[in-house]
């Protein structure tokens, strides 16, 4: 429950259209409901502005499904994360084939198609190469989710900068900006030196040997001299598109 919704269940009382003995069954189901195996945090929305995500990877589809129907009850939308596809098949079809799965950002909906905007303005995510597009896809799939109107921009990096400079109409316009890049992780820094708006680096595991799974690019992006450049853990494209809608809400 949200905090729109909980403000119409109470007017609802106070107008005499809801029984009160129907809204305390509601609000009982806060703050948590138990399931086989997970605690479900039904009362997040209230307290965050963005309700609980479910992250899909070392579940099973039952244990997904469950947490699911649970969040479900509270008519509460869903988005589960890091689901590969034939994981994410199983649960819609324990779910009745509901669900709207992106294969790119393995993000699996249950939700309006259209959800309606909330951000004060647009999140760029910026994704240096191509092989860096799954969590860039994540990023942007999440911050779709929560209400942000998102544009992206991809296989811009360093090593050809004036792909990069071409769209410089999109990171000026951007209210929050999120870079993603691996090998070296420069590309936040050069994204950061351009605006004036806050720019959250995602590292990627994306390199060679001496990448060491995406810690060259952590440090470098740590390292930044660009002072408006905060980062996030390694492959966190959802960790940066929460952190980015609540700036975007500001």
């Amino acid at each position: 429950m949200d905090r729109d919704r909980l403000r119409h269940l109470l007017d609802a009382v106070r107008r005499g259209e809801t029984d009160p003995e129907e809204a305390l069954e509601a609000l009982a189901r806060l703050p948590f409901l138990d399931v086989e195996g997970a605690r479900v945090d039904t009362h997040r929305a209230l307290r965050q502005g963005i309700p609980e995500v479910v992250f899909g990877a070392g579940k099973t589809a039952e244990q997904i499904a469950a947490i699911t129907r649970a969040l479900r009850g509270t008519r509460q939308d869903v988005l589960v994360t890091r689901l590969e596809a034939p994981l994410a098949r199983e649960v819609q079809e324990r779910l009745g084939a509901t669900g709207d799965y992106d294969a790119a950002g393995r993000l699996l909906w249950f939700g309006p198609a259209e959800v309606a905007l909330r951000g004060k303005g647009t999140i760029a995510v910026v994704s240096a190469g191509t092989a860096d597009l799954p969590v860039a896809a994540e990023a942007a799939g999440v911050a779709r989710r929560f209400g942000n109107k998102v544009e992206t921009l991809a296989d811009v990096g360093v090593a050809g900068l004036h792909r990069l400079l071409a769209s410089s109409e999109i990171l000026r316009t951007a209210r929050v900006l999120i870079v993603v890049a691996g090998m070296e992780g420069a590309l936040p820094s050069v994204v950061g030196g351009l605006v004036d708006k806050p720019v959250i680096a995602v590292p990627t595991s994306v390199g060679y040997g001496a990448s060491f799974g995406g810690i060259a690019a952590l440090l470098g992006m740590l390292t930044s001299c660009a002072s408006n450049v905060t980062v996030v853990n390694i492959d966190n494209g959802f960790g940066a598109a929460h952190v980015a809608t609540l700036i975007n809400r500001l």
